[in-house]
């Protein structure tokens, strides 16, 4: 897959000369709904014997038009996430358009004019809500408007699951809720988590359940604070865990949001190590303990309940 970042207005020559079918959406999440748009631009591109490009942007578009809440600012995909995603789907091509006021001021003709026709687009694949600039005049109804008769438009109707659309709004809402299991279902993977490891205070050494502090992404939308059962991967290798997200209430320190793992079967120094975090079941919420002998209690019933939850999934995989 060829990555291609572009900023406007840009050069030509930095578009591939060639017809090709051209898809276009955020796709944070990359989830089922995105995955049935793109999965239909590339059986049109294997059908015409052309290229499967997609248009993608390096950040949200609402960030330019209005003012977003903290944890808007978030996504569900890191960059290297979504192109590892869209890579292992086949794409041919990714063109990343860097949005700023400039690029997303554009009228929707100049927009069709310079980004579908001008990347020599055969055919335009789309989900049903798509939009190029204001909803009343940019949306996918809009587009053979503009089109003019010079390339095909397939708009992908919505994908539900138990009568509900799947979304990246619906998924950003269960991860901050803790049903994380439904997020998964809808993003047809288990939420991940990128960052690396830095130094604690090893107050879960001393309780023999030793951890991993992780610095994530500063962009990483995190779940409810609560005990997880997840999947751990440092050094390309992949291990049980049980993970924390809280702010250590039963030793009276709240400071910041901490995500520590407790990796399972695992004794080695990673401090400085990046490392991904998979987020596969929630097992409880975040509890203050009389003392340190009923929180080791309750660590021994998270272990059981997370090496179970893991081997299950293990088995479906």
């Amino acid at each position: 897959m060829k990555l291609i970042k572009i900023k406007h207005p840009y050069d030509k020559d930095e578009i591939i000369d060639e017809e090709i079918v051209l898809i276009l959406g955020f796709f944070d999440g990359v989830h089922l709904g995105h995955q049935k748009v793109i999965r239909e631009g590339l059986k049109i591109a294997k059908e015409r014997g052309i290229k499967a490009a997609l248009m993608t942007f390096n950040r949200r578009p609402k960030l330019i038009y209005q003012k977003m809440k903290p944890e808007e600012y978030t996504y569900l995909t890191q960059p290297q996430q979504k192109y590892a995603i869209l890579e292992e789907l086949g794409l041919d091509i990714v063109y990343e358009v860097f949005y700023n006021s400039e690029f997303g001021n554009l009228r929707p003709q100049a927009f069709v004019d310079q980004y579908i026709v001008g990347w020599h687009a055969a055919v335009v694949v789309a989900g049903y809500d798509y939009t190029y600039g204001k909803p009343e005049i940019a949306s996918m109804e809009h587009l053979p408007e503009y089109a003019k008769d010079r390339f095909e438009i397939v708009q992908v109707g919505e994908e539900k699951m138990v009568d509900q659309s799947i979304s990246s709004t619906a998924i950003r809402s269960y991860i901050q809720n803790g049903s994380i299991e439904k997020a998964n279902d809808m993003l047809g993977y288990f939420y991940e988590t990128l960052g690396f490891v830095v130094r604690g205070d090893a107050r879960g050494r001393e309780l023999g359940y030793p951890t991993a502090n992780i610095h994530s992404h500063p962009y990483t939308l995190l779940p409810k604070v609560g005990i997880y059962a997840v999947w751990f991967t440092v050094k390309g290798k992949r291990y049980k865990g049980m993970a924390s997200i809280g702010y250590n209430v039963t030793f009276l320190d709240p400071q910041d949001v901490t995500v520590e793992v407790n990796i399972l079967d695992f004794n080695e120094e990673i401090y400085g190590d990046n490392v991904k975090v998979e987020w596969v079941a929630y097992l409880r919420g975040e509890e203050k303990f009389e003392n340190a002998e009923s929180l080791i209690e309750q660590l021994k019933q998270d272990e059981i309940d997370a090496k179970q939850i893991l081997e299950e999934t293990a088995k479906k995989e």
